[in-house]
């Protein structure tokens, strides 16, 4: 099992070194450690792209002659959980999963009486998105976007269907969104904010592909490789074109990937003694997945697991993860422990769970992410200097 480094080795490091490159207040967690805080002071335009989905696992070993894989920097951890939900509001706000408090797709928010999905802000039953329904995304989240902490204009690239959404919206703050078509249009996007001043300025860039592909065929499939071959493509004209700017541009990912498939899915409806503890849903993800067990059945909750699903799951107190610093270091944010349930299943080797509500019908996945293998847990860190 791979833990988040959070003193000096993971996501939230690298968001401590672009807040204190732009002199504003960080968030309590060390600075990266394998990237000198010069590199980001000098510059005058820092590009932070994040490719959905990016295992360093796979860029170094299956595209090792790749551009990308020659401005390798290392290897950092991803959040925990390490999935998108979590370790983009890691980016975009600069707060460990400990203090931010999303944490994974599904999250069951008390104040709301309602189990969301994060990133569409949608009940997860669907229909109308919850701000249709009345609730700011700003008031449910409370957190100040990375780019209102930063005295320098600040640029939110991202894909057209999304870059105007309630999420993105609220943690864009200040910044100015753009929106792009395909990942050629993506570069095009950052070089032109680049160019059009010489002030200094942050870019922070999002490119979700390879993620979409790799849950739908795996991530070691073609579909995916031709993807990553066009990115990189693409990458390698960006890098010349904006050569002699003085830009920093970092590559890094929210979490990797590893193969799973319908042989490897436990569905809840096929474990009716676990089904009978629970008082909710499953919340998070399918490789961790929060269960809010009745106080009376969790002695037939641990026996259960510990038992019939000792080949494919851990059972943890969702307490002891905090206290163990997975989510992070120092207070917690209030609402963490409400959004974590009282146990925690984390799924072993390429395993996951799922449930289903009435009317949901559940979509297979052949790649996966959330948990806690090397493959899904460590990200590339790519530094080029233009």
């Amino acid at each position: 099992m791979v833990r988040p480094d959070y003193q000096g080795g993971s996501l939230i490091n690298l968001m401590s070194s672009v807040l204190a490159a732009y002199g504003a207040e960080a968030s309590g967690y060390p600075l990266l450690r394998s990237l000198a805080p010069d590199r980001l002071e000098r510059a005058k335009a820092v590009v932070l792209l994040v490719v959905d989905g990016l295992g360093y696992e796979y860029l170094a070993r299956r595209h090792s002659g790749s551009r990308l894989a020659r401005g390798l920097h290392g290897r950092i951890t991803s959040t925990f959980p390490s999935t998108t939900t979590t370790a983009i509001t890691t980016f975009l706000t600069g707060l460990a999963p400990q203090q931010h408090a999303l944490t994974g797709w599904n999250t069951y928010f008390k104040e709301i009486g309602c189990i969301a999905t994060v990133l569409p802000f949608r009940p997860r039953f669907g229909g109308s998105s919850l701000k249709a329904s009345g609730i700011q995304p700003n008031a449910l989240f409370g957190h100040t976007p990375v780019f209102d902490r930063l005295p320098v204009a600040s640029y939110v690239v991202s894909p057209e269907k999304i870059v105007h959404s309630d999420f993105n919206v609220a943690y864009a703050g200040r910044a100015i969104r753009v929106g792009y078509r395909e990942v050629a249009g993506m570069f095009e996007r950052i070089g032109d904010v680049i160019r059009q001043n010489a002030a200094r300025k942050y870019i922070y860039a999002y490119y979700p592909d390879i993620d979409a592909a790799a849950h739908e065929h795996g991530i070691h499939a073609p579909a995916v490789a031709r993807l990553f071959e066009g990115l990189d493509d693409a990458f390698t004209r960006f890098v010349t074109a904006v050569a002699g700017t003085g830009t920093l541009v970092i590559v890094t990912a929210d979490h990797g990937h590893i193969e799973s498939g319908p042989g490897k899915l436990l569905d809840l409806a096929d474990h009716p003694v676990l089904a009978n503890t629970l008082v909710m849903p499953l919340c998070g993800e399918r490789r961790v997945a929060y269960c809010y067990v009745r106080p009376q059945a969790r002695a037939d909750f641990e026996r259960y697991v510990d038992t019939a699903l000792a080949p494919y799951a851990l059972a943890f107190k969702s307490e002891e993860l905090v206290a163990e610093a997975y989510y992070g270091l120092g207070a917690p944010h209030p609402r963490l422990r409400e959004r974590i349930g009282d146990y925690t299943l984390i799924m072993k080797r390429d395993y996951a769970i799922q449930d289903r509500l009435l009317g949901e019908t559940p979509r297979m996945q052949m790649g996966v992410h959330g948990g806690v293998s090397e493959a899904e847990m460590f990200v590339p860190l790519v530094v080029v200097e233009c």
